[in-house]
């Protein structure tokens, strides 16, 4: 609640519409701010039938709020679509500073950040492999995103192609009460998140080559 700004608490004031990706959890936002701004659902299984009408709104003189449970929308997150949908429609997109996951964890990962390539969530099943071979001769600092399902398994297929040697930074709960962040190599962090259960969600940063 306290990385929130004071920007953005005016706009979600002034706004005709909240646009949130669960309503409930943005519904605890706005009442520990006592804001009052109606709460819409915009979410990855209903923007690609409401982004277009949304933006058609906006155009007619609506003013929305976008917010996502966690991080900045648009980045691994829902937002795309309807924000591309604005630009299409001539509605003037403003992004507010705020929250995202990647850039903290970069930043305090310890390994160079002057350059980095942003993989996001890799693929659960068709493609994974794939991607991640295509990765074996990056020479930037690469940031993944991960559940605690597959954290584990995923730094297991990062060792297995970049070798186990390699240096990383996994960050968990970034911003809240239980964040975490383990260094060291590949098969060290997989080895602790192996002896202590995962939790929460993941911010994976991995040196290049």
């Amino acid at each position: 609640m306290e990385d929130i700004t004071l920007r953005a608490l005016r706009i979600l004031r002034e706004a005709d519409l909240v646009l949130a990706e669960d309503t409930r959890t943005s519904g605890n936002l706005l009442k520990h701010f006592d804001i009052h701004t109606h709460l819409m659902s915009h979410h990855k299984f209903n923007e690609h039938q409401t982004a277009d009408m949304m933006a058609a709104r906006m155009a007619g003189g609506e003013t929305m709020a976008l917010i996502s449970d966690a991080g900045t929308p648009g980045i691994s997150d829902p937002g795309f679509l309807l924000v591309r949908a604005c630009v299409r429609q001539g509605v003037e997109v403003q992004c507010l500073p705020g929250a995202t996951a990647f850039v903290p964890a970069l930043v305090s990962s310890g390994l160079p950040c002057d350059r980095f390539c942003f993989e996001g969530f890799l693929p659960q099943k068709k493609g994974r492999q794939g991607r991640i071979e295509a990765l074996r001769e990056e020479q930037r600092t690469m940031v993944f995103y991960e559940s605690p399902y597959r954290v584990v398994r995923l730094l297991g297929e990062l060792s297995a192609v970049f070798g186990g040697e390699r240096l990383c930074s996994v960050c968990r709960e970034i911003s809240k009460v239980h964040e975490e962040s383990v260094r060291g190599t590949l098969a060290e962090v997989a080895a602790h998140f192996q002896a202590h259960a995962p939790r929460g969600e993941f911010v994976v940063v991995v040196g290049g080559k």
